[in-house]
């Protein structure tokens, strides 16, 4: 059972047994008598648990990074919220849209529900928009016809031997967004030349090389999107200090 799924169960479970017991149960117990610990539990688990549905469903729903694909913009241990209420409201576990807020842009980093496996979450950023004439070649995104430019790096970045020390980084610009990429040099990825399909992304992994993306399985449909990454909130890195957390990346905004 998923998360969600379960959270949905719980909800009704503990509310179904706090409405039976106010409206039968409560009336055949004695004045000095105490609550059953089954109606105890529902009464006191019941507002948290439903409180975490709705932040979790509408709001803002924690994740974990768990590989190096989004290297530099996010590494292994980032521990991400992601915001869900700018892609539109859904329904939990049905995943069902019931108010439209707005779509991604290009340039977002967005979760999405992986399309060969539903039940997996995915998180890379948005290159291609629904309409858009999307080409990789030689390493470079062609947008339309136009170069989305790169730019080496003038000082190493620490990637805390998360790349190869040979890897290179550069500064992509997509459209306004400016973000870092990783490129193993010498390292060649599928070739891309495609017209994305109304209602669908292109999505591709900061860490170019070494990314399982919509060059490989292809587009993401609007609704396998889950949200729209924005805020770092811990990052657990041991090889960074003896605690394991990383204070440099605590509080970081994901661009």
């Amino acid at each position: 059972m998923s998360f969600p799924a379960l959270m949905v169960t719980l909800v009704a479970v503990t509310g179904l047994i706090w409405l039976l017991d106010k409206w039968f149960w409560a009336s055949n117990r004695g004045p000095h008598e105490d609550d059953p610990i089954i109606v105890e539990y529902a009464k006191s688990f019941f507002p948290i648990l439903l409180a975490v549905l709705i932040v979790r469903s509408f709001f803002i729903e924690p994740f974990r990074i768990p590989s190096a694909s989004m290297v530099p913009t996010l590494r292994i241990g980032d521990f991400i919220l992601v915001n869900k209420f700018d892609y539109g409201i859904r329904l939990p576990v049905l995943n069902s849209k019931v108010i439209e807020m707005g779509s991604p842009e290009r340039g977002d980093v967005v979760v999405f529900r992986y399309p060969p496996n539903p039940q997996i979450d995915y998180i890379k950023r948005v290159v291609g928009l629904p309409g858009d004439h999307v080409q990789y070649k030689d390493k470079i995104v062609y947008i339309n016809g136009k170069e989305m430019t790169q730019t080496l790096q003038n000082k190493a970045v620490d990637l805390l031997g998360i790349v190869a020390a040979q890897d290179k980084v550069l500064t992509e610009q997509l459209d306004d967004v400016s973000h870092q990429i990783a490129m193993a040099p010498g390292k060649q990825r599928a070739q891309v030349d495609m017209i994305i399909p109304a209602g669908e992304y292109f999505v591709m992994g900061d860490n170019r090389d070494n990314s399982s993306d919509s060059r490989f399985w292809g587009t993401v449909p609007e609704e396998n999107l889950v949200g729209k990454a924005f805020y770092i909130w811990m990052s657990w890195d041991c090889n960074a200090s003896k605690l394991c957390i990383n204070l440099e990346r605590i509080g970081n905004s994901i661009n």
